[in-house]
C-alpha cells in the first residue's frame, strides 16, 4: 500500500487533528452511499476501505515518527501478515486476477483467519455476496481484533443494506411474526441440523 499521508492527502508528520480533518474528507468524497448508482461504487468501497486502514494505521503510530513501509491489513498479527502468498492473492484480487487468486487460494492447505478474508474478497469481487459474507466471519471468529476484517464486514454489510431497505414495504414481508419464526427455523436448521 502507498504511503498513508499520502492516501489522506496530508503532508508527513501532520498533526493528530490535520489526520481526522483529512480522514473526514476522504470519507465523505468516497463514501459508496454517495455512489450507490454510479458505476464507480466498487471503486469507491475499495477507496474508502484503503482510506481507512491509512488512518488506522496513522491514529495507531501517532508520535513514532513517520512512514516506514506500511503493508496495509490494519491489525494484522502472526505469521500469515508476513506470508508471500497471501501478499501475492491479494495483489491478484486487487488487479483483477480472480481466477489467477482462486488458484493459489485452493493450494493453500491451512485455512487461518487470511485465508478465509482473501477468499470473502475474492467472492465479493465475483459477486457472491453471501459467500463473502460468510468467508469473512469466519476470519472474524478467528482474529476478531482485526481492524481490516472489521472494516470489510461493516463495508459489506453496508452495501447489502440498499437491497434490505429498497425491499422493505414492498409487501415481501406481510406478516412479521410469520417471517421472524421462519428465520428463526432456518437458522436453528442451518446451525444444528436439528430440525
Amino acid at each position: 500500500m502507498r504511503n498513508p499521508y499520502e492516501i489522506l492527502g496530508i503532508k508527513e508528520g501532520a498533526s493528530e487533528q490535520e489526520i481526522k480533518d483529512a480522514y473526514r474528507e476522504q470519507v465523505k468524497k468516497y463514501h459508496p452511499d454517495r455512489h450507490q448508482d454510479n458505476p464507480l461504487h466498487d471503486l469507491a468501497e475499495a477507496k474508502l476501505q484503503e482510506i481507512n486502514e491509512a488512518y488506522d494505521y496513522l491514529m495507531k503510530n501517532k508520535g513514532k515518527g513517520g512512514y516506514r513501509g506500511y503493508s496495509g491489513g490494519g491489525s494484522r498479527s502472526g505469521p500469515q501478515s508476513q506470508n508471500p502468498e497471501f501478499m501475492e492473492i491479494r495483489r491478484m484480487i486487487d488487479s483483477g486476477n480472480l481466477s489467477g487468486a482462486e488458484a493459489a487460494l485452493n493450494r493453500i492447505s491451512t485455512k487461518n483467519a487470511e485465508w478465509f478474508f482473501l477468499s470473502g474478497m475474492l467472492s465479493l469481487r465475483k459477486g457472491w455476496y453471501d459467500d463473502a459474507v460468510n468467508n469473512v466471519q469466519t476470519a472474524l471468529s478467528i482474529d476478531p481484533s482485526n481492524i481490516e476484517y472489521r472494516n470489510a464486514m461493516n463495508s459489506i454489510m453496508a452495501s447489502g443494506s440498499g437491497y434490505r431497505t429498497a425491499a422493505y414495504g414492498r409487501g415481501y414481508a406481510t406478516n412479521n411474526d410469520l417471517c421472524r419464526m421462519m428465520q428463526c427455523y432456518c437458522c436453528a436448521d442451518m446451525l444444528c441440523d436439528c430440525i
